[in-house]
């Protein structure tokens, strides 16, 4: 199992939004989970995201998405014949507003098989996962090349979205973690997904 952390200091946490790019740059959000998750007529199922959003009104949520794990199709609510998820940015946003929408204040609400939403913030997030013995990594450029290093079992791999951390939240991921490039140049969030993705299929191949 690898993990994604996608922060995104300004993505609305309500599910009250039309325009993605009104709405905190959500589009960058929606092609972050379609990167995660969709590979040639078919969907991974070693794949967990976690979006962190940090926009108003309500900061921040924690939305958790395993969608190999899913028994039902999320639009209409009906048993699926198989894992499937809709792959349009239209139908991923869909997705999104209607988690914001489930949110409801004190618990950790699964909203489809697999897929949760809660109040939570980026540490607590990332000190859960450690305690469940998983590695951090953080992307960036300063980095070791991803093709350099080992990779532990069942990594999570935290990355911003355009506008980055905060620098504040910035220096304590670099303290506390292991920091991976996937090299020089700079790549859009969900390249870098893709990316990471390809690399690790690689190890397995």
């Amino acid at each position: 199992m690898r993990e994604f952390i996608y922060y995104s200091g300004k993505a609305r946490t309500s599910g009250n939004f039309d325009d993605l790019m009104e709405a905190g740059r959500m589009d960058i959000a929606c092609h972050a989970v379609i990167n995660a998750f969709f590979i040639s007529q078919k969907m991974r199922d070693d794949v967990k995201l976690h979006l962190v959003f940090y926009g108003q009104p309500d900061p921040p949520k924690h939305l958790e998405m395993f969608p190999g794990k899913i028994k039902v199709i999320p639009e209409t609510g009906k048993q699926a014949e198989k894992e499937q998820l809709d792959i349009s940015k239209k139908d991923i946003a869909g997705l999104i507003k209607k988690m914001l929408y489930k949110y409801r204040e004190g618990r950790k609400v699964e909203v489809w098989n697999g897929f949760f939403v809660e109040k939570k913030n980026l540490f607590s997030l990332i000190d859960e996962l450690r305690k469940q013995g998983k590695t951090i990594y953080v992307l960036d450029k300063k980095g070791e090349n991803i093709r350099n290093i080992k990779i532990d079992e069942n990594p999570v791999f935290v990355l911003g979205d355009n506008q980055g951390f905060p620098l504040k939240e910035l220096k304590r991921l670099k303290k506390e973690n292991d920091l991976v490039s996937v090299g020089k140049k700079v790549y859009f969030a969900s390249q870098i997904i893709t990316i990471v993705n390809y690399e690790l299929d690689r190890r397995e191949n």
